[in-house]
């Protein structure tokens, strides 16, 4: 057993490439676990670079020079997310004090509806099984309210940090989208002679970084845009809050379109009731999620490498685990990263053993 491990050991590593890319990136994943905090606003400036470059590549492809297509960019850039901060989180946050004001009328209109459902169906549900099932989401929602107010104790904090953000986070974008091919070249000075698995990999996962955080930005406002021209349609309550859910639910492959339906459907039960308007808004919201899932994604992730559902599912759990919303956020570029390592490594692997049998 230890020869067939010191076997295996000897034809992954025995190149320096394969050992210059195992402690490049055992130095970086140990300075996010260990200072991810300390390092988020560098790690959320990358994220937004990586964003903005897209558009800064296409100015400078119709014949403007780097400069001025990065204030043009980043002009653009913090002109929306100004607007977006003055007039989408104001209206964003009143309609969360409103649902969390109604939450107590939301339960009681969920108890009256499996009330009408037992007096059609007495055999399947009685009483005290709908009485222990309310009594669950009447404690869920309370405890629910409870916490976020809670947590409301620490907006002073959560402002200082926001303000922080606002300054340090824009000023490394700017100066990395400025400065970028005089930062990789500082960056290429530090990695050593011998790292040709490293421009491999990297190669790969540049295009992969790029189009996913380009298209999940992408997919983020058209689903947002269209769920909330969907919900204002049907004239539901809270149709902004709503909206932006389902906007970020994108995040979450698979498992975030199944949780944001739960929200939708109470809040579309207490207005409409069990009604033919919300069978309606709940098929209208299959559709999108359908034609997202379907239509949407494949357009925008084209250029991304094809992974299983399982090994993405998995990777959203671990890498969110790890690393919360940004774990989850880079949780199929951080699966795409370990696959491009695991191929890099056996492909040379593989190149060794043919070289030996030759």
């Amino acid at each position: 057993m230890l020869g067939y491990l010191r076997d295996w050991f000897q034809r992954r590593f025995s190149d320096p490439n394969a050992i210059t890319l195992t402690l490049l990136l055992l130095i970086g994943f140990g300075l996010i676990i260990f200072f991810g905090t300390v390092l988020a606003p560098i790690l959320v400036a990358i994220a937004l670079a990586y964003l903005l470059e897209w558009p800064v590549n296409r100015l400078q492809r119709v014949g403007l020079k780097r400069l001025y297509a990065v204030l043009v960019v980043f002009t653009l850039f913090i002109t929306l997310f100004f607007a977006f901060v003055f007039f989408l989180i104001p209206v964003i946050w009143q309609q969360s004090v409103n649902l969390l004001a109604e939450l107590p009328q939301i339960a009681q209109a969920w108890r009256e509806m499996m009330e009408s459902v037992e007096e059609i169906a007495p055999t399947f549900i009685d009483a005290s099984q709908i009485q222990m099932f309310t009594d669950k989401v009447n404690d869920r929602l309370l405890a629910l309210g409870q916490t976020i107010l809670e947590r409301s104790w620490n907006t002073l904090m959560l402002l200082a940090v926001l303000l922080v953000y606002m300054i340090i986070v824009p000023l490394l974008v700017f100066f990395m989208l400025k400065d970028k091919v005089l930062l990789l070249e500082h960056f290429n000075r530090v990695l050593p002679e011998q790292r040709r698995l490293i421009s491999q990999v990297g190669s790969e996962m540049n295009l992969q970084i790029m189009n996913y955080i380009r298209g999940k930005a992408l997919e983020i406002v058209i689903v947002g845009v269209v769920s909330y021209g969907v919900f204002y349609l049907f004239d539901l309550r809270y149709s902004a809050l709503l909206a932006t859910l389902v906007g970020f639910s994108v995040l979450v492959p698979y498992i975030g379109a199944a949780v944001v339906t739960i929200p939708i459907a109470l809040v579309g039960l207490f207005q409409f009731g069990p009604s033919m308007t919300l069978f309606w808004l709940i098929f209208a919201y299959g559709i999108i999620q359908a034609l997202d899932g379907n239509v949407l994604v494949p357009i925008l992730f084209s250029e991304a490498v094809a992974l299983h559902p399982v090994y993405i599912i998995a990777a959203v759990l671990i890498f969110g685990a790890m690393w919360g919303f940004w774990g989850v956020f880079f949780a199929i570029p951080l699966a795409s990263l370990v696959k491009a390592v695991i191929t890099a490594l056996s492909t040379r692997a593989e190149d060794a053993r043919n070289s030996e049998v030759n």
